[in-house]
């Protein structure tokens, strides 16, 4: 019997075990962590055969798997995972372990710096629409090998990947691969912006058909120094005229209409979430669905529908005539400008959490024109107050917890006549949230509550 060893147990983490047993491998389930919730996990998979050892730090000396599967959140150039690949350990993603059982059906990717969540979210709704069994996974929805577990055949798999799943997924070769942005981010961990690039690149690469960003400024400049299929579709909110590449492939908005290769297809005006940054979510996903074969009727209806994706500009509701706005998701500076462009000012900005490297002018710009006051939270608290201070902006204050920061935007929003108090963070949550979703949900049950 084959022998498996999973580092990371958590969602990934389970899904892949589960899976590989399910195939008749031996599984062991590693994990440096020992919490309660871990605890839980343990036993679970226990009483299903599989081993899992908590607060363990994998030697593949030791241990010599067959295969090593790794879930997203670790790095994949730690040392044990280097010695593994140098001795000859055959060593992958648990994304890549899905695509192995998954390649049957045909797969839309998409990746991205920002912007990939809501372009998966509305592509897998206008499939789903269309009567086609089309789960969104991977940074959204399902785990990758939780819809590889699934008893019914995937007509479309749409996936969200990410920079650090695309790197320990060497054979994904989607049928239709989305390109949504690239700005610095992840650096920490790619180490240069090359490496960053080359990662994304990679899956666009194997992609049968390539869709891309043309508003965005990096890609479009990619377009006219890197070898891209002559009939890729690039997309421009600006009209045809703007898109790079081949125009009459493109994907573009018209009077108003979203059009793909010279076809009207749905009004732009169907989406109902703000900001020019989603109607480019909006033609990716359309672009998507049309090179899919969907029909119009079934694109325009799910656009229509589309409610938006929780921790993305998600409204959360209405006090005192200000309105209470999560985007928690906007984990890096590009994602919280574009988030606070997209409201109306005067706004309360909510921003901090674990920093991240990257440029911030932009970000700095957008408070400037549109932020009233600034409250800062976690560890950035200190590094933001200096920036600000920097450019001249004064009003801003250390709230340093939710609790405090969503309490003092009352005060503050009176004052100053704000219309909106948007948490949108520039930053990664792990200081004080084990993810983005747990701060984005501490924010919504905040502001729900100054309702009763």
């Amino acid at each position: 019997m084959p022998n498996a060893y999973i580092i990371g147990l958590g969602k990934s983490g389970n899904a892949a075990a589960r899976l590989l047993k399910r195939e008749g491998w031996q599984v062991t389930v590693s994990d440096r962590g020992t919490s309660d919730s871990l605890h839980a996990q343990q036993q679970e998979l226990v009483s299903e055969g599989i081993n899992v050892r908590l607060g363990d730090s994998f030697d593949p000396i030791l241990t010599q798997p067959d295969l090593i599967v790794v879930s997203p959140g670790v790095p994949w150039d730690v040392p044990a995972l280097v010695k593994a690949r140098e001795i000859g350990i055959e060593t992958i993603g648990e994304m890549e372990l899905a695509w192995r059982y998954l390649q049957d059906s045909p797969w839309v990717a998409i990746t991205g710096t920002n912007g990939k969540t809501t372009t998966t979210a509305l592509t897998a709704a206008i499939f789903q629409k269309a009567g086609c069994h089309a789960p969104a996974f991977g940074n959204i929805g399902y785990a990758a090998c939780e819809v590889a577990l699934l008893d019914q055949k995937i007509d479309w798999a749409i996936a969200e990947i990410s920079s650090y799943q695309i790197e320990s997924s060497a054979t994904i070769a989607p049928q239709i691969g989305i390109w949504t942005t690239f700005t610095p981010d992840h650096l920490a961990r790619h180490k240069t912006l090359e490496n960053y690039f080359k990662i994304k690149a990679q899956l666009l690469n194997q992609s049968k058909q390539q869709i891309f960003n043309g508003d965005d400024p990096y890609l479009r400049q990619l377009g006219q120094t890197y070898p891209i299929q002559s009939d890729a579709c690039w997309t421009s909110v600006k009209g045809k005229s703007e898109l790079p590449g081949n125009p009459e492939f493109g994907a573009y908005i018209e009077d108003g209409w979203v059009i793909v290769r010279g076809e009207k297809i749905v009004q732009a005006d169907a989406l109902k979430m703000p900001g020019s940054h989603n109607l480019q979510n909006l033609l990716m996903s359309v672009a998507a669905a049309y090179l899919a074969g969907i029909e119009k009727a079934a694109i325009a209806q799910a656009v229509s529908e589309f409610p938006g994706v929780p921790h993305r500009l998600e409204f959360i509701c209405e006090f005192n005539g200000v309105d209470y706005i999560n985007d928690s998701k906007a984990t890096n500076y590009d994602a919280a400008e574009v988030g606070l462009s997209a409201v109306k000012a005067p706004a309360i900005l909510i921003a901090g959490g674990e920093p991240k490297i990257g440029e911030d002018q932009a970000w700095l710009k957008e408070i400037q024109s549109k932020a009233a006051a600034v409250l800062l939270i976690g560890e950035a608290a200190p590094t933001f107050a200096k920036r600000l201070d920097e450019i001249g902006y004064s009003n801003y204050e250390n709230a340093e917890t939710m609790e405090k920061a969503v309490q003092r935007s009352l005060e503050l929003a009176k004052q100053l006549n704000a219309k909106v108090v948007l948490l949108s963070p520039a930053c990664a949550s792990f200081d004080q949230y084990q993810n983005f979703e747990q701060r984005g949900d501490h924010f919504r049950e905040l502001c729900l509550n100054l309702l009763q």
